[in-house]
C-alpha cells in the first residue's frame, strides 16, 4: 500500500482509502454517534459528567474542568479533525479504520488519550 511522505523521524501515514461523498458522511457520522453514545453511558453509569453538544459534522466534548475537545467532519478533504488542549489532528479513513494523516495513529486511540488527559481519569474511547 502506498504511503504519504512523512517528516524525517516520523512514520509515514498511509494512503487514504477512497469513498465517495456518501460513505464519508455516513462514517463520519457513525463516529461521532459513537462518541456521544459513549458520552451518555458514562453520564448515566456515573463514571463522569462530559457535555457533549453536536451540530452536523461538528462535536464538542466539554469536560468538568470546561476543557474542551472539538470533533470536525471537514468533509471537502474526506477527513475528521480532533482538536484538544495538547494540539490538533487529522485523519482520513484507512482500510475501515480512521489514522492521523502525519503519522498513521489510530483516532480513537489519541481521542482516548486526550480525553483522559483532560478528565484526569483514565477514558477509553472505541469504535
Amino acid at each position: 500500500m502506498p504511503t504519504a511522505t512523512a517528516p524525517a523521524g516520523h512514520a509515514a501515514a498511509p494512503a487514504a482509502t477512497p469513498l465517495s461523498d456518501g460513505e464519508y458522511h455516513r462514517l463520519t457520522a457513525a463516529v461521532l454517534a459513537s462518541i456521544e453514545s459513549t458520552v451518555d453511558r458514562w453520564l448515566q453509569d456515573d463514571v463522569i459528567d462530559i457535555d457533549s453538544h453536536r451540530t452536523g459534522g461538528l462535536l464538542e466534548l466539554v469536560f468538568p474542568d470546561s476543557s474542551r475537545i472539538v470533533l470536525n467532519a471537514q468533509p471537502p478533504l474526506h477527513e475528521l479533525w480532533l482538536a484538544a488542549r495538547a494540539g490538533g489532528y487529522h485523519y482520513r479513513h484507512v482500510a475501515g479504520r480512521w489514522l492521523d494523516t502525519r503519522d498513521g495513529t489510530d483516532f480513537f486511540a489519541v481521542l482516548s488519550r486526550e480525553a483522559s488527559a483532560q478528565a484526569g481519569r483514565p477514558l477509553v474511547f472505541a469504535n
